[in-house]
This record gives C-alpha cells, structure tokens and sequence, in this order.
C-alpha cells in the first residue's frame, strides 16, 4: 500500500507539472512531440544515459550542468555542443565551460536516434532529455518535459558572458536570474544542481585568504585540496554522486564551496529558502524540477530559427 501510494503522489506530481507547462504554452513544444515520428526517442536517450552513468556516476553533475550551461547563453539550443572552426571560437570552448563533461553521451544517442529515425530528433532535445535522466538516475525526483526543441546556428564564446560567475553574491544572482524570469527561489532551487559534482581549485581558491563565510575547518579543507593546483578537486558536498538535499545543510555549516554557493545562505532574501530546503528535502525536489521544466523552454528555437543537426557539434 506504502508502494502504490508513493506512486500515486509521483504521478499526480508529474501531472501537476506538465499541466503548468503545457498551458499556454506557444512555441510549438509539447510533452508527445516524438510520439509519432521517433516513439523510442525516450528510451533510446534513457539507455544511452544510464549506461554511462552507471560506468561513470560522476557524468551526472556533467549532463545537467551541460543543460545550464546550454540555456543560459543563447537559450536551450545545443549551441554548447557545437565544436570551434578556423573561423570561430564556439562556447565550448569557453573558460567557463572547459570543465563540461558528457559530449560522448549526447553524441552516442544522437547516433543511436540518427540510425533509427535520421533528421528527426534535436540535439537541444538529447541534452534537455539527458540532464533529466541524469537527475533521476543520480536519485533525484522523476519529472517530463516537454520536446521540440530546434538547434541553434550561433555558438560564439562572447556569448559566455552571460554564465553567472562563482563570484557573484545573492543580490547579483537575484537580479541576474530574474532578468531570465526566474524567481529568488527558482533561482535557489537551480543551485541545488550542485548537491552533484566538484568544482576545481581555480574556482574557489581566492576564498582561501580571508573569507569570513568559510567554516575554518572547511577553509583548512580548501587549502590542502589547492596545495595540490588550480585543477585540484573539490565536492561540493559530502555526497556527491546523490541528487538529495545535503547541499543546502553544507550551507547552513558554512561549507559552500563557491562564494555564489555560500552567499545563499549569507543573503537575507535567500536564506529562509535554503534553510527550507535543508529541512524539507521533499520540497526542494519539487522545486526543482519546475525550475528545470522552466529553464528547458528558455529561448526555444522553432520553425527556421532552428534546425536538426545531423552531428551534434557541426551546424547542417
């Protein structure tokens, strides 16, 4: 009975997300949009995904990250996955995202979907649909979303600007995200990504002077990691292949490893959220997956702003 009522609370949730998404929704995306011209799409990114992942558990934070990444430069296009040309320097190869792992899963499904349904799957579709079964697989809530997305034709590393830095403190994150439309808590939510994942000394090691914020033991933590380089690494937590809600009690310790990740507990208007989440693990995953349903229809491309690329990391 315990089983079957779990369940049911899983479904009306999901219900309740599709419903807000799919309500008004005009940009041509919906929750069935393969159904007819690659009904396996699903699986075959699914597979594909968990395959890797139970390999290598630590592509999780990979994937989702990825997605971020892809929506908040030029919208959820796939423009992260398009490789430099002689002519132009692409995101990709951007400092803020040399760290991204995972372009052999999303280039092992597309293959997979090109051999079983050529030209119909985008690529800004395996990485959406990826980062959410990567959430899953890592233990996270299980939500849809809704497909159609188109691949964009622009990857250009100046566009990387608009990546929310490891520097920025609550108020900066505040009005960063809602000049996307996304609220103070949405914004807190999307955070909560880093319960997966490391982050490297490079990103961290100007704390270690003279941060009040820091737990000193944390601190003495930090410095023995960069003792060992800019490309040391360092969790973000204590669990860091499990999509839970030890993120945020880091943060009530003072244990947030990048400034931006400690400033949520530091900022008046951010910390009642976190403290919620580290009390209620439930609601943060409930948050966050709308958060992530609205983050995937950022900037959606359709029509002939878009395309189905053939190979991930080449325009058609």
């Amino acid at each position: 009975m315990g089983i079957l009522k779990f369940l049911g609370v899983i479904l009306v949730m999901k219900y309740m997300i599709a419903s807000r998404w799919t309500c008004g929704m005009s940009n041509g995306l919906s929750m069935t949009y393969y159904i007819m011209a690659c009904p396996f799409a699903e699986g075959i990114i699914k597979n594909t995904v968990n395959r890797a992942l139970q390999s290598d558990p630590t592509l999780a934070a990979g994937l989702i990250r990825m997605h971020f990444h892809d929506c908040f430069v030029e919208g959820c296009d796939g423009s992260v996955l398009i490789d430099s040309t002689k002519d132009n320097t692409a995101e990709k190869d951007s400092p803020a995202n040399l760290s991204l792992r995972g372009y052999e899963i999303i280039d092992a499904a597309k293959d997979a979907l090109e051999r079983m349904c050529p030209g119909v799957v985008s690529c800004a579709d395996i990485v959406a649909m990826a980062a959410r079964d990567a959430v899953f697989f890592a233990g996270g809530p299980v939500y849809d979303i809704p497909k159609g997305r188109k691949d964009g034709r622009r990857s250009k590393i100046e566009d990387t600007i608009n990546l929310p830095a490891p520097t920025l403190n609550s108020s900066e994150l505040i009005r960063m995200f809602g000049q996307r439309g996304f609220t103070a808590q949405e914004m807190v939510a999307l955070s909560g990504a880093h319960t997966l994942g490391v982050a490297r000394c490079s990103s961290f090691k100007g704390r270690l002077g003279n941060d009040p914020s820091l737990d000193v033991q944390f601190l003495k933590t930090l410095g023995k990691t960069c003792s060992a380089g800019d490309n040391a690494e360092q969790p973000f937590d204590s669990t860091r292949n499990n999509f839970d809600n030890d993120y945020f009690n880091g943060l009530q310790r003072r244990n947030g490893l990048l400034f931006s990740d400690q400033t949520l507990f530091d900022g008046p208007r951010t910390r009642g959220i976190v403290n919620g989440y580290a009390f209620n693990q439930a609601m943060f995953f409930f948050d966050f997956q709308q958060a992530m349903v609205k983050m995937g229809l950022m900037n959606v491309k359709e029509g002939p702003k878009g395309e189905v690329r053939a190979k991930c990391g080449v325009i058609n």
